[in-house]
């Protein structure tokens, strides 16, 4: 089982308790925050050793200190008895996901033969607002590679208008 699979259900408790108690944001933060401390290499150590669950989650909540509430802690001590402290990356990742679907935001990669100018990136922004019925996120990038042209990737939407593309849906037709 992929570590996405695993931490799917720790997130979306973690958000349902959040989003019940207004305090979306704040988890965010404690999260992210003991998703850090589950990537110290010492940590990582401790976390793949073979010490009894009480003790990890301890030694897991003495190094986040106050960082976490008490509901937080509480989080903590069951993905420790569970065996799944590794997976707190894997957990922010999809708390962050579920809070993007909350707030309406979509995060869109859009790579671009050469870089783009305020106009075309407000003009594709406007356009997929549009089209995706959310707010846009535009992350930009720039691959010499395309050769002319963009890409925008919205989670499963792909739009390839790049002439790298065009040439490569060409290619295939004419083999066809």
């Amino acid at each position: 089982m992929d570590m996405k699979t695993i931490a799917r259900p720790y997130a979306k408790a973690a958000f349902d308790f959040a989003v019940e108690k207004k305090a979306v944001d704040k988890w965010l933060t404690m999260l992210g925050f003991a998703a850090e401390v589950a990537q110290n290499a010492e940590i990582k150590d401790l976390i793949n050793s073979n010490l009894n669950a009480e003790k990890m989650a301890e030694v897991f909540l003495a190094v986040c200190g106050d960082q976490l509430d008490e509901q937080g802690q509480n989080l903590i001590k069951v993905m420790a008895v569970n065996g799944r402290l590794s997976v707190l990356p894997a957990v922010v990742l999809g708390y962050a996901e579920l809070k993007a679907e909350l707030d309406r935001v979509v995060d869109v990669n859009v790579t671009s033969a050469a870089k783009l100018t305020k106009q075309q990136m407000a003009k594709i922004q406007a356009s997929l607002q549009k089209r995706l019925d959310r707010k846009v996120k535009l992350n930009c990038s720039v691959d010499k590679k395309l050769m002319a042209g963009i890409i925008i990737e919205a989670g499963d939407l792909v739009i390839d208008g790049s002439v790298r593309g065009r040439l490569s849906r060409l290619a295939e037709t004419l083999q066809s």
